[in-house]
């Protein structure tokens, strides 16, 4: 699976709920929040003020690894 900035919080979470720890350790501790599963990651980064970049690096890394 590879990470992009369209793909929703909740796409990402039913892929691999692991991931939502490397979402928390980045400031966005809305990942349980229902309005959030709906969010694009490039969204969220946009409301958090975060690199979408930096974040979907760092997703796509860990991915890579397990």
């Amino acid at each position: 699976m590879k990470v992009t900035k369209d793909m929703t919080i909740g796409e990402l979470l039913m892929a691999d709920r692991g991931a939502g720890m490397i979402l928390m350790q980045n400031g966005m501790h809305c990942v349980g929040c229902p309005s959030a599963a709906g969010e694009t990651l490039e969204e969220a980064s946009m409301v958090h003020g975060m690199d979408c970049d930096k974040l979907v690096t760092e997703l796509n890394a860990y991915l890579e690894a397990k």
